[in-house]
């Protein structure tokens, strides 16, 4: 890894398991301060002591990212403590899996709340910020569902199209005023074996799985990683997210179908039944505490 990230004050959201404890733990080993948000107080300060015994510097805020009190907090603990911060990576997200109609209300709202709103408050602190220092780099972290749609995801993939929405009007802005120093990124991946599917809600009367194919989250680690010392402006992560996008933007029907027949056999007639459940999108979940989901042999 590059010298370049030494130094740096990167913020990071969705911190207690996942691509954020991932991206935590690799800019910390290269000598990155990590300030480490998510809900799971306890398991921030087990990352911090952990960011600190790989040689960066690091401090732990809880944070529910759907409220704006909590999510000034956070940036003003990250600039008191370091005097500015470099990059913020919102990546803090969940989901609800099921026919629309047969998941809750609340439970859709939750997943708006959190993915977007989530994102636009930290966003919105983040840019301040880096306005008034002159420079900064903000990671959004979206889903290839932000490009393509997909069935028993449709809270899901409406929030991550908002977010890759969001991430290109900002870069207009920004373009706009001139601002070269400050930049927005997005990261789009395809299905990652993180604890995403054992914290999502799930309605859909069987087991909550991945629609194949499963990547490793490293890839999407090193993205990040990757956009903290380089920015660019979209990433897909996954080669079939990739080539399914290229189709996309020429043959959409052609494409939605596929993907839709192959979501419904994937979640709906191949998985074991499951009860419904609230997932943690309410309230945080005591298991899916690393980066891994254990679906991937390592």
């Amino acid at each position: 890894m590059s010298d370049k990230l030494k130094g740096k004050v990167v913020v990071i959201t969705g911190a207690s398991s996942g691509f954020g404890k991932g991206a935590a733990r690799k800019l910390a080993a290269a000598g990155a301060s990590v300030v480490l948000a998510a809900r799971r107080g306890n398991l921030l300060q087990d990352l911090a002591r952990e960011c600190e015994s790989l040689g960066g510097r690091a401090m732990a805020v809880v944070t529910d990212v759907s409220k704006p009190e909590d999510i000034e907090r956070l940036a003003g603990q990250a600039v008191t403590a370091f005097g500015r911060f470099d990059v913020w990576v919102n990546d803090a997200g969940v989901g609800a899996v099921g026919r629309f109609e047969d998941v809750p209300l609340a439970d859709h709202a939750r997943v708006v709340e959190t993915n977007v709103i989530g994102t636009m408050n930290g966003a919105h602190a983040a840019l301040s910020q880096f306005r008034r220092q002159g420079f900064g780099t903000l990671i959004n972290v979206a889903s290839a569902l932000g490009k393509i749609p997909a069935p028993y995801y449709a809270s899901y993939t409406a929030t991550k199209y908002a977010i890759v929405g969001l991430s290109s009007a900002l870069r207009q802005e920004l373009r706009q005023n001139d601002l070269d120093d400050i930049h927005v990124c997005t990261v789009m991946p395809m299905a990652m074996d993180t604890p995403f599917f054992e914290h999502a809600a799930n309605y859909s009367g069987h087991e909550a799985v991945p629609v194949p194919p499963l990547y490793d989250p490293e890839l999407v680690i090193d993205a990040i990683v990757r956009m903290v010392e380089k920015p660019e402006d979209e990433v897909i992560v996954g080669t079939a997210g990739k080539i399914a996008n290229a189709v996309h933007s020429i043959f959409p029907g052609l494409t939605e179908n596929f993907l839709g027949r192959q979501a419904h056999k994937s979640q709906i007639e191949d998985p074991p039944v499951a009860d419904p459940t609230h997932g943690s999108i309410h309230e945080p979940m005591a298991t899916g505490t690393e980066v891994y989901g254990g679906r991937l042999k390592k």
